[in-house]
């Protein structure tokens, strides 16, 4: 089998059809696009002629690296400074995936920095004593929710989280990142998750948000930032998964962002691009085919007979082989494209959409698409919270046990 996907990868390369053709036009766009189809397909090519074994996902010096992570980080990280919930939910959801347990110590050292991080006012700062910011609050309650325990739950105060999301909620449905601060469908999104997660969702805290997200589909079909803006992968999956959860997905036109969506993978390289025109990036490869899952399961309640039963509208092998031969660093940790450094934002994103690759389906329907060795096999994540659907489902249960808070309303 091994063979044969590097077999195909050179076919492409020689024929030409999967390369950019430029139409003997170069701009500084097509010029960047083609030295990284040719360092791709150099990669594509050494596999094929010198390893010919089958691709597989160096596990070991991943944990490694993500395990060292979690306890200390080199003066380099300094910038960022302001992301250290992010780290965490980063680091503990990839060792979640390999299916790497966190010692139960490291685990509660963990909970407590990041009650450390929750402002008093409510809400998640960046680090200890920094402003609240519906970003970092994202990252802290999956982190929290991917840990699961009695002291992960306990950690967060859900009467001040409802408050401090109603101080950002905006008329017109759309919220703050944080106070005085920008506007755009990743606030929406990171309000609604963390808000359906710790059961303080109300109705009249997100009306007008479904419209408004509806309103930022643009004509290519994807999402931008804010109405008006251009299509954006990260967007996308930010308004379709906070719609999913507010269950309004029918306000959008699903066929229209699939397609959209089916043309961000690239030809020749197999990864995702998260715009229009721009490069392959490994973070894409959660951010894009991350949609497929929640725009299938989405289409397929309209009985839409084109629908595949074994796959999802994606080439899920190849995406797998970009991210297998071309995102591992040799050290540990996967990146962005050959050439970029590892980080553990990548690292995250990488081994997400390498798992929705793998995984087809849900329920009584599952098929699975193990590209190389079986040992390649990642855990589920959750399409919507990209968080494991165990812990999903443990943290829903665990908060429904409470009620909703009846806090005072701020608009």
């Amino acid at each position: 089998m091994a063979e044969s996907m590097g077999q195909l990868r050179c076919t492409r390369e020689h024929h030409g059809q999967e390369l950019l053709q430029d139409d003997s036009v170069p701009t500084e766009t097509s010029i960047e696009q083609k030295r990284v189809e040719q360092c791709v397909g150099t990669i594509f090519n050494m596999y094929k002629t010198h390893i010919k074994e089958p691709l597989v996902l160096e596990r070991d010096i991943h944990t490694h690296y993500l395990r060292k992570g979690l306890q200390h980080l080199s003066e380099g990280y300094e910038c960022l400074d302001a992301s250290r919930p992010w780290l965490c939910y980063w680091i503990v959801h990839s060792l979640g995936l390999l299916n790497e347990p966190i010692p139960e110590s490291v685990a509660s050292h963990v909970c407590q920095f990041l009650a450390r991080c929750q402002d008093v006012n409510g809400g998640f700062a960046g680090g200890p004593g920094q402003q609240p910011h519906l970003a970092p609050t994202y990252a802290a309650v999956n982190a929290l929710c991917s840990i699961g325990t009695e002291e992960a739950f306990d950690v967060i105060n859900r009467e001040k989280l409802q408050d401090f999301l109603y101080s950002l909620k905006k008329p017109d449905g759309s919220f703050n990142m944080h106070l005085g601060g920008e506007v755009d469908v990743r606030s929406a999104y990171c309000a609604a998750s963390v808000a359906s997660l710790t059961n303080v969702l109300t109705p009249d805290l997100f009306d007008g948000t479904a419209e408004w997200i509806a309103r930022c589909q643009n004509w290519e079909g994807g999402i931008g930032g804010v109405p008006g803006l251009e299509a954006h992968g990260g967007y996308t999956f930010c308004g379709l998964s906070a719609l999913v959860i507010l269950n309004r997905v029918h306000l959008l036109d699903l066929k229209s962002m699939l397609r959209w969506v089916a043309f961000r993978q690239m030809r020749f390289e197999g990864g995702f691009q998260g715009r229009c025109n721009k490069l392959v990036d490994g973070c894409y490869s959660f951010w894009q085919a991350g949609l497929m899952p929640l725009l299938h399961r989405s289409l397929h309640t309209e009985a839409d007979p084109a629908l595949s039963l074994t796959n999802w509208m994606f080439d899920q092998q190849a995406m797998q082989e970009y991210l297998l031969l071309c995102c591992q660093a040799p050290t540990g940790g996967l990146l962005d494209k050959p050439g970029k450094s590892r980080d553990f934002y990548h690292t995250c994103y990488c081994l997400s959409g390498l798992s929705i690759a793998q995984h087809y389906g849900g329920g009584d329907i599952l098929h699975e698409i193990i590209t190389g060795i079986k040992e390649n096999r990642l855990n589920h994540t959750h399409p919507v919270y990209n968080v494991s659907p165990d812990k999903v489902a443990g943290a829903i249960m665990h908060f429904r046990q409470k009620e909703v808070p009846q806090t005072s309303r701020k608009n």
